[in-house]
């Protein structure tokens, strides 16, 4: 999933570049998907329709995130520059996640 607080002609360009086979990414959520609260847009996740225990959202401002801020992984912000590798620094503590959620069946007992 993809979602940002950018209009979807904006997103749809993002898509285009991120995922230029379509293969990658399934589904992205725009500005229309958004909160809009006194002016300003935020993501609410549970818009995803997944457990949230399960869910977490990379990005580099939790303002996208403040009724889920548990939720958020803070990340450099991204300025084009095709030599950074900040997300694979990712990858472990992703696997780690993702590893915890089976072993401990977080989110289907309620266990944490």
């Amino acid at each position: 999933f993809i979602y940002t607080t950018a209009k979807q002609d904006y997103a749809k360009k993002l898509l285009d570049v991120l995922d230029p086979r379509k293969k990658l990414i399934r589904r992205c959520l725009s500005q229309s998907d958004c909160v809009c609260s006194r002016g300003c847009y935020w993501k609410d996740l549970t818009r995803l329709g997944r457990d949230l225990a399960k869910t977490v959202a990379l990005d580099h401002t939790i303002q996208g995130f403040p009724a889920q801020a548990a939720n958020w992984i803070p990340v450099p912000q991204w300025c084009g520059d095709p030599q950074d590798e900040e997300l694979l620094r990712l990858i472990p503590l992703l696997g780690q996640l993702g590893q915890a959620v089976r072993t401990r069946g977080w989110g289907g007992d309620g266990c944490a």
